[in-house]
């Protein structure tokens, strides 16, 4: 499902977020959940969750990263989907 850019993602209640060097492991501390995050994972996560919106994490993202802008929305909307799914973020209203 793709999410509206127009909103914004806040951590979950119950999430811990930790780096471990480059990198990044997130813990739902109700469900147990765990997902570890790689290098682009941990960099995804760290703007969409400091950013008002998810426009706004895609744009510093894409002049970030040399990748197709069509590339990024997907790997977002994916990533997003994941985080959601497993209960670690919330998307709500801008």
């Amino acid at each position: 499902m793709a999410h509206s850019f127009t909103r914004h993602v806040t951590v979950a209640p119950d999430v811990l977020f930790r780096f471990v060097g480059e990198e990044a492991v997130l813990l739902h501390l109700k469900t147990e959940t765990y997902l570890g995050l790689d290098q682009i994972g941990t960099r995804m996560w760290d703007v969409l969750t400091r950013a008002p919106s998810i426009q706004a994490a895609y744009d510093a993202l894409l002049d970030e990263f040399d990748v197709e802008p069509a590339r990024l929305r997907q790997d977002m909307d994916e990533f997003l989907e994941e985080l959601v799914g497993q209960g670690l973020i919330e998307v709500g209203s801008q």
